[in-house]
């Protein structure tokens, strides 16, 4: 399934029925009196956010979502019916904001939260119910008022625990298959991932928490640079990074340079970002060139007061610890925030 995280569309709740205009035709009543009923509300449009979705790929077409009109009063005193409401299932993170002014009207975190993006229009009066001693037979009745309509642009932000970050082609995906059930698409060339990969991490003592893949980071990206401005958005929510670095291949890299620019692009998208949980893990471990400089990294990194956690995601050497290591945090900062 296409993965898209942005959606503008249009909608219109149902119009109120209108009021009805009637008179009692009854044997023995003579002079009879207004029996004109009301008419229905009109349905609401609701945008409720379902888990099982993880994409807004359904709302891009049709755009047009319009909910049912009330239906009309009708004579001896019978209301119009009501319209239904349309209910609109986002992914959960889904933000709703006002397409003119961008302001956000609700941001929809929970399974099964609901949102009214457009109120039906209430139903019209009918003519029984302008009926006083002084006016015993009102010749008129109200029209229904008009369902609300708004242009509305969805920004999905993915609800994950952990955010891997890193440069293109460091092995977050291999990572992400190692720990979880995810599967995503893997190769030997930047941007093999091009949307963010979700997978679920579990152990029996501990609550399980979701792994998001955030591909398309490099150096830029907080100005447009890769894929990175597309996805940035969704390691807002994150709890916790794991920050990858890969020195195997190419020309000799520095990790602290590139763990430093990574970061400072992090803060130029949004200062929060800089004081989330890091955990930096060096990557595939498995081969000679990379564990033959990998104790000189890592008391490099210590010395600027960050441990170092050695891994391979393609033999899992490593891996373990760092899991451990990732539920122990995870677990403090539940702690800090209730």
């Amino acid at each position: 399934m296409k993965f898209v995280d942005e959606a503008r569309i249009h909608v219109k709740a149902g119009d109120g029925g209108n009021g009805c205009v009637s008179f009692r035709r009854e044997r023995f009543v003579p002079r009879g009196g207004p029996d004109g009923g009301n008419g229905g509300k009109g349905g609401d449009v609701i945008l409720q956010a379902d888990a099982q979705l993880t994409t807004l790929l359904d709302l891009t077409y049709p755009k047009q979502f319009r909910a049912q009109k009330g239906t009309h009063g009708k004579g001896k005193d019978q209301t119009g019916k009501n319209g239904e409401n349309l209910i609109i299932r986002v992914p959960t993170g889904t933000l709703v904001r006002d397409d003119q002014t961008g302001e956000l009207l609700q941001d929809l975190l929970f399974d099964g939260q609901q949102f009214v993006a457009g109120e039906g229009g209430r139903g019209g009066r009918g003519n029984a119910r302008f009926a006083t001693p002084t006016l015993r037979a009102p010749r008129h009745a109200e029209k229904g008022e008009k369902g609300q309509e708004h242009w509305l642009r969805l920004e999905l932000k993915l609800l994950a625990d952990v955010g891997l970050v890193g440069y293109p082609n460091v092995g977050k995906s291999t990572l992400l298959s190692r720990i979880s059930s995810a599967r995503p698409k893997i190769g030997d060339y930047p941007f093999t991932t091009l949307v963010p990969n979700l997978g679920v991490v579990s152990r029996e003592d501990h609550r399980p928490f979701v792994v998001a893949d955030i591909p398309g980071l490099i150096q830029g990206a907080s100005k447009g640079a890769g894929l990175g401005l597309t996805f940035l958005r969704h390691v807002e929510r994150t709890r916790l990074f794991i920050h990858l670095l890969d020195i195997s291949e190419g020309p000799p890299r520095d990790p602290v340079k590139d763990f430093h620019a990574l970061n400072h692009e992090l803060k130029a998208y949004h200062p929060s970002l800089q004081e989330k949980t890091q955990l930096i893990a060096l990557n595939k471990i498995d081969l000679p060139s990379v564990r033959e400089r990998a104790k000189r990294i890592k008391n490099r990194f210590e010395r600027m007061g960050h441990p170092l956690y050695l891994i391979s995601g393609q033999t899992g050497e490593g891996v373990k610890e760092l899991v451990e290591t990732v539920f122990r945090e995870l677990d403090l900062i539940k702690s800090n925030f209730s």
